[in-house]
């Protein structure tokens, strides 16, 4: 069973940073899109970064709203996404999820549609106050 888990979300003022990881257990798809999205209530979900795991070297996707404040990486291990966000503003305030998809997920079109991922974490929140 695929399982995917959130962490370091938290409480920050404007202009701080925060971390959030996701530990991708059980999920060996060797072509595999990962992305973070994220929800405030009433509001639709949206795709924040995705980037491509597998052969060859491919440049992330940014919502244009974080291009320049987040970063999207992975670690070492493989396993574990990571979301960088720096210069945190107010309306970046939601529930952050980790998701992940096949490959063929991480293209232009496709990245930031959430019913494109199959496996999704339990969310962190990340609160940001003025």
């Amino acid at each position: 069973q695929v399982h995917l888990e959130e962490s370091g979300g938290g409480s920050v003022q404007a202009g701080g940073s925060l971390r959030l990881s996701c530990i991708a257990s059980k999920f060996d798809y060797s072509s595999s899109c990962l992305g973070w999205f994220r929800q405030v209530p009433g509001e639709e979900r949206e795709g924040v970064a995705a980037m491509y795991r597998g052969g060859g070297s491919r440049l992330p996707y940014y919502a244009d709203s974080v291009r320049g404040r987040f970063t999207i990486s992975q670690e070492n291990d493989k396993n574990t996404v990571t979301l960088s966000m720096n210069d945190l503003k107010p309306e970046d305030s939601a529930m952050y999820y980790c998701a992940a998809a096949n490959g063929a997920t991480c293209h232009d079109a496709n990245w930031r549609v959430s019913s494109k991922y199959t496996y999704w974490g339990q969310g962190t929140q990340v609160t940001v106050s003025a």
